[in-house]
């Protein structure tokens, strides 16, 4: 009987409170949905920066060294965490890279045989730029190493726009989310409110705090529920039938991990998840007062 009157109760909050639960529920939706879509946008721009990281290459140059130096510089770029792999480019390789590169006119410099053997190597996409700087500092240092190159200008720009990207976008997600939080709160309260003689009556013939407090969250998370299915259901229509017609280009924004089920699935969870947060704050602060003050 409890547990059906829980239930009861809480769809009923929502049709007491009619304009209040539909404004925190569009709310909620719009929050969920502006989250799902800079999500995507966000996820897309991070696989991006990780591809050109991939192209980034470092370049060590050696002196004329002997075959046992070379061993040992090659076991040390091996042996570096970051490191993925070390490809080592002999004088005469690198002789044959400029002809293939540069066409037949470059011939009389070839002949002079005058590039370095070096090692290029293939650095984690994952690494930032002072792991990488640390790692050019330690290779610089090594006996018949002659000098290391690498793309340093576009992987500093690159990592700053991400992490400015990460920055504004996180703190825009929180915004968001807590304006969602606080228009929840406030519906409860004022369903709370119009209860509270109820409320006291309850409490003076024993009912707990949890019991009365149960309906009022039924109510966040329900409220959290339709606006979480609006958002899924908007955000999965945007993205597979509106931005293909129209923006085709964007068409190519791919799904968090390969599946749409990932973002939309935690877009919902997230939704009951406010809606279970905002109406539980709610409902244990106002409740108490509604108690005390009675």
């Amino acid at each position: 009987m409890s547990f059906k009157y829980i239930i009861k109760e809480g769809f009923a909050g929502i049709r007491r409170a009619k304009l209040a639960a539909t404004t925190s529920i569009f709310s909620l939706f719009v929050a969920i949905l502006l989250l799902g879509i800079l999500s995507r946008v966000g996820y897309n721009v991070y696989v991006q920066a990780m591809s050109i990281k991939d192209l980034i290459e470092v370049e060590v140059f050696l002196f004329d060294v002997d075959e046992r130096t070379k061993e040992d510089i090659e076991q040390r770029l091996n042996s570096e965490e970051i490191v993925l792999e070390a490809v080592y480019i002999s004088k005469d390789s690198a002789s044959a890279i400029m002809r293939n590169e540069f066409g037949p006119g470059v011939e009389e410099l070839v002949e002079l045989n005058f590039l370095p053997a070096s090692f290029k190597l293939k650095v984690d996409s994952e690494a930032g730029l002072s792991q990488i700087e640390s790692l050019v500092s330690g290779i610089q240092n090594l006996r018949g190493v002659d000098e290391v190159q690498y793309n340093e200008g576009l992987l500093r720009i690159m990592e700053s726009n991400l992490n400015m990207f990460s920055l504004v976008g996180g703190g825009i997600g929180l915004l968001i989310l807590l304006a969602s939080v606080i228009l929840v709160y406030n519906t409860i309260r004022l369903t709370i409110y119009a209860k509270r003689e109820l409320i006291r009556a309850m409490k003076l013939v024993g009912a707990t705090n949890s019991f009365i407090r149960s309906p009022f969250i039924i109510e966040g998370v329900l409220q959290g529920v339709l606006a979480g299915l609006m958002a899924v259901t908007c955000v999965f229509f945007i993205f597979e039938f509106v931005i293909p017609l129209y923006l085709p280009e964007m068409g190519l924004l791919s799904w968090p991990f390969g599946r749409w089920y990932f973002l939309t699935g935690a877009m919902f969870g997230l939704a009951v998840l406010m809606g279970w947060w905002g109406s539980r704050l709610a409902a244990r602060k106002f409740i108490e007062e509604t108690y005390i003050s009675g």
